[in-house]
């Protein structure tokens, strides 16, 4: 004869593959969160922590857009493979000369140029209470 499933002490009745009836549904309390507006814990930002976080913001944007549009640029010059960092590396520098390679960084480029504008359309702050 097989045991039924009982309700163990912590673990939720649905985890351990039992299913509740309407009575245990019914009996059991509802648990709401408070809003952040009614929690005393939460405390609203200061005006030097909305500063940071608006220059943190802005500084992501920079260097997302810059490092973005050097990927986007530099692939295509004659920098990218003619350089004194790569002299040493002839098989590395065949390797950063092909298309696809050129495409892949130029694509990244396109993709972090979208994340930092993305990020800076997105912004939003909460209201001051």
């Amino acid at each position: 004869m097989a045991e039924p499933k009982l309700p163990q002490p912590g673990i939720p009745p649905l985890a351990t593959g039992s299913t509740l009836t309407s009575s245990e549904v019914a009996g059991s309390p509802v648990s709401t969160l408070p809003s952040p507006a009614e929690d005393p814990l939460v405390q609203p930002y200061t005006s030097v922590e909305r500063w940071v976080h608006r220059i943190t913001v802005l500084m992501f944007v920079f260097v997302c857009a810059v490092l973005g549009m050097l990927l986007v640029i530099l692939p295509w010059r004659p920098d990218w493979t003619d350089n004194h960092l790569l002299m040493g590396y002839p098989r590395l520098q065949e390797i950063l000369g092909y298309g696809f390679v050129r495409g892949l960084c130029t694509g990244l480029g396109v993709l972090d140029v979208w994340i930092g504008f993305s990020e800076a359309i997105h912004y939003h702050e909460e209201k001051l209470p």
